[in-house]
């Protein structure tokens, strides 16, 4: 697994960032790929399968404008269990806006009528396109849906979801942990907030993190199940742990959800998950990742409707 430590090109170590150091910051971030190609022609294929409903529009400054949308079943009943599927929260990782495309093109239509589906593929376009943790802002969008959270594309994302807050059955947020946590993010955000970076370890395979609030290990072993048929899961280091965390069950962790600003946070749903797929990973290709994260939604779908008595 990938160990390094490094030193920050923006800063001075001690000082948290200003205003020019964002500026330095945001200046390096060059557009890699589109996200009108890659995710909106998507998106308006889907438009004879579902409602598609364009939540807002996240304003970039020079970098442009971006439109979000979030599908939305056509047969929604109130009377039926919903599920909310997130991708591209950190619109780095490319398996979770894929994989929630890839779910909603190829296996949505088995829960019609059984399960309202509510699916927002990429939270975070101006980061999916510059392969970006955060947002333009340097702000972590993964960490602002708290009441004090400062991310537009955290709060475009909860002004959607906050009529139907209450009625969700599950919802399922997927992640990729990769080898530029370590390399670049880690000590990006040890930077910007004057601190030590701290050198890790990246976990080789798929994990999830519950809430540790109220955790449904039964729910995170059936994703669990479910992703082991597609990729492997990651074992836990020589601590016992991932990324800093117990492990508590094969491939799982947890995280205070809501203490965090997480995303996870965003709707009361009894079953929560985030999926966290290792795309660096020598024994796992880009389509052996995107899978994992249509496996983990299927197998979350699967196990709340079994369970939601």
């Amino acid at each position: 697994m990938n160990t390094t430590t490094a030193f920050y090109p923006i800063g001075t170590p001690g000082q948290p960032w200003g205003a020019a150091e964002r500026a330095a910051w945001r200046a390096r971030q060059m557009k890699q790929r589109s996200y009108a190609d890659d995710v909106l022609t998507v998106v308006d294929r889907l438009g004879a399968r579902f409602d598609v409903q364009q939540y807002g529009e996240l304003d970039a400054g020079p970098d442009g404008r971006f439109p979000v949308f979030a599908l939305r079943s056509k047969d929604w009943r109130d009377g039926l269990p919903s599920a909310l599927v997130t991708g591209g929260v950190h619109g780095y990782e490319t398996s979770g806006v894929h994989g929630a495309l890839q779910f909603a093109e190829k296996h949505a239509a088995e829960y019609a009528g059984r399960m309202n589906l509510l699916i927002v593929p990429c939270v975070s376009p101006w980061a999916y396109e510059r392969i970006q943790r955060w947002n333009a802002e340097a702000i972590d969008p993964n960490r602002s849906f708290g009441d004090d959270g400062r991310a537009a594309e955290s709060a475009m994302l909860k002004a959607l979801v906050a009529p139907l807050k209450d009625a969700f059955l599950v919802h399922i947020d997927l992640h990729e942990t990769t080898d530029s946590d370590e390399g670049e993010f880690r000590p990006a955000k040890a930077a910007r907030d004057g601190q030590p970076f701290e050198p890790g370890e990246i976990p080789d395979g798929f994990y999830t993190v519950g809430d540790s609030e109220d955790p449904q290990p039964d729910f995170q072993q059936a994703i669990i199940a479910g992703v082991a048929k597609v990729t492997h899961i990651a074992p836990a280091d020589a601590k016992g742990e991932i990324i800093g965390s117990p492990v508590v069950a094969h491939g799982v962790i947890n995280y205070p959800c809501r203490e965090l600003g997480l995303c996870a946070s965003v709707t009361r749903a009894r079953f929560r998950s985030t999926t966290e797929v290792y795309p660096d990973s020598p024994r796992a290709s880009p389509g052996q990742c995107n899978a994992a994260q249509v496996a983990a939604v299927r197998a979350a779908l699967d196990y709340a409707l079994a369970h939601a008595g």
